[in-house]
């Protein structure tokens, strides 16, 4: 099947074919002629599989009846609108709208918060009929009156199951009862839960839902792998996996923005080009980030999750996770970023002692056994090894675990002495130091020398100092007493 085929107008067969594309992914096969023909559309798909163009392609097709060159601007309404949970997800779509609507005489712009407001005010006042945004600085606009609603006819709603997570239902909300009741609505994601689905029941009227995988599923191009270790040495074996793949590019995922320029300051004195983008950066600052780890003149990307969903970066080879995130789904969207388009990608986890249950959910949500790796020299908590693992990591072939003999078992599954009585776990008598408790006690040469319970009595009447018990410190002045003497 060609694109062709799926119903598109010409001029968006033109700008597709411009872009290299032959052949619709599955989600585009189902999605596209779907939401062309006017029904509400639930989607969800492996991440990298062309969910974007899943649903812009179609958008561009129902509203380019309304495409003009005049400079009006209520010739240039606004008809459809897309919402993003963060920055740079918002901007990968707009760049998306661009590719495909570069043969159509229609306008869009992508708004979002962290920059000045102004410019962006002046251009939708020009009038743009495709708007890509985040919820809070759409919000922004309506207060301030320079974007109006009430003639959109799509509305999609992008990684929706992330904007529940940043606490944005509120604002979707608000931005709904804005909208016609009689337009188109779209909602897709990767991840699908039952409260998402919730959500879907009340925005979307009778919606075809389209999943061309598994529900949570991780692209099968992807290899994955946890490495136990140790809390305190995770930052080291991260730059000792880097150093051993010196030709190859990474993405790093951590849990706090602390952490993150913290991991990325240490990886840069152990010489590995690595910088951060999380929430506190600029804008200008994480595109300019952004273009050199895109571009191969940063080697190492150290990111929070605000960074997972709009991060589209080709044949990446490598996502690490320094810290699995608390939340399963996040897994499924870290790891995305990689293995894209059909490309072979890897997924590698540095696992502690405590995030023994974040692995545990992770695996139950993918229905996967991810193999867990020992490396050499950077050995984990012996808690990590303790019953309640799903499985247990592959020690290294150097290190060689040696069981002591057991005793033989009864029936009832007890060890049994000699005479066939049960025998008490044995405990040893010894100390650290050396310290027999079994033996009776012996003064030291040093506790002999102190002066016997009778004597101290006579040392104290004679003004001397009681050797066992401890002088008085003086106390402060502020704190009641007289000071020093």
């Amino acid at each position: 099947m060609s694109f062709a085929d799926l119903g598109l107008i010409p001029e968006l067969l033109k700008a597709v074919a411009d872009a290299g594309y032959t052949e619709p992914t599955p989600i585009q096969r189902q999605a596209i002629p779907t939401v062309i023909a006017g029904h509400d559309v639930m989607g969800g798909a492996q991440t990298g599989t062309g969910k974007t163009a899943g649903f812009t392609l179609p958008l561009l097709h129902r509203i380019a009846r309304h495409a003009n060159t005049s400079t009006s601007p209520a010739r240039h309404a606004t008809r459809a609108l897309i919402l993003a949970p963060t920055r740079e997800l918002a901007m990968q779509v707009y760049e998306s709208v661009k590719t495909y609507s570069k043969h159509l005489p229609l306008r869009s712009i992508c708004v979002y918060g962290g920059v000045d407001i102004k410019p962006q005010q002046a251009e939708l006042r020009r009038g743009i009929e495709v708007v890509i945004a985040t919820p809070g600085r759409l919000l922004d606009h309506v207060e301030q009156k320079s974007i109006n609603l009430s003639q959109v006819e799509v509305l999609v709603l992008d990684e929706a199951d992330r904007m529940l997570d940043m606490g944005f239902i509120p604002d979707i909300k608000r931005i709904l009862a804005l909208l016609p009741d009689n337009r188109q609505s779209l909602l897709f994601s990767a991840t699908f839960s039952d409260e998402i689905k919730k959500l879907a029941d009340q925005m979307l009227k009778n919606p075809q839902l389209i999943e061309v995988a598994r529900r949570n599923m991780v692209s099968e191009t992807i290899t994955h792998v946890v490495h136990p270790v140790s809390s305190g040495m995770k930052r080291n074996l991260l730059a000792h996996l880097l150093r051993h793949k010196p030709d190859t590019q990474a993405l790093v995922f951590v849990d706090t923005k602390l952490a993150c320029g913290r991991l990325a300051h240490f990886l840069e004195r152990h010489g590995i080009s690595a910088d951060a983008i999380h929430g506190d950066k600029g804008q200008q600052q994480r595109t300019e980030t952004l273009e050199a780890f895109k571009s191969g003149k940063l080697r190492v990307l150290v990111a929070t999750d605000v960074a997972a969903r709009g991060i589209d970066i080709d044949e990446l080879p490598y996502v690490i996770n320094f810290e699995l995130p608390h939340t399963a789904e996040d897994y499924v969207h870290r790891i995305g970023r990689t293995g894209r388009a059909g490309h072979q990608g890897n997924a590698i986890s540095l696992v502690c002692a405590e995030e023994k249950h974040r692995l545990a959910e992770i695996q139950k949500l993918i229905k996967l056994e991810i193999p867990q790796e020992l490396v050499p020299g950077f050995d984990p908590e012996t808690e990590f090894f303790e019953a309640g693992s799903r499985s247990r990591a592959r020690r290294p072939a150097s290190a060689p675990v040696e069981e002591a003999p057991r005793a033989p078992r009864s029936s009832a599954g007890r060890s049994q002495g000699p005479a066939g009585t049960r025998s008490p776990r044995q405990k040893s008598s010894v100390a650290a130091d050396g310290f027999d408790f079994s033996k009776p006690y012996e003064p030291t040469a040093v506790s002999s020398a102190a002066p016997s319970a009778e004597l101290q009595p006579t040392l104290v009447a004679q003004g001397k100092p009681d050797p066992l018990r401890r002088p008085q410190r003086p106390i402060a002045v502020l704190l009641g007493g007289l000071g020093r003497k």
